[in-house]
């Protein structure tokens, strides 16, 4: 199955996650942190698996500079 990875950086690190599982990983690199987040996903698909499965809406919208 194919899942998405949204992937940003904290500090020294980089962070991924999986909107269709709900779960989490980080690595010093994009492709570390997605490696970690592969792992983790199918561990965590192991022992919960899904039932149904659909990819999330990715979508954008503005908020004032000041807010």
């Amino acid at each position: 199955m194919l899942y998405s990875a949204i992937v940003h950086k904290e500090d020294e690190w980089y962070v991924a996650e999986c909107p269709e599982v709900g779960t989490a990983s980080q690595g010093v690199s994009i492709e570390e942190a997605v490696a970690n987040l592969k792992e983790a996903t199918e561990l965590y698909l192991e022992e919960f698996p899904q039932k149904t499965f659909s990819h999330p809406l990715l979508t954008t919208f503005e908020v004032p500079a000041y807010a």
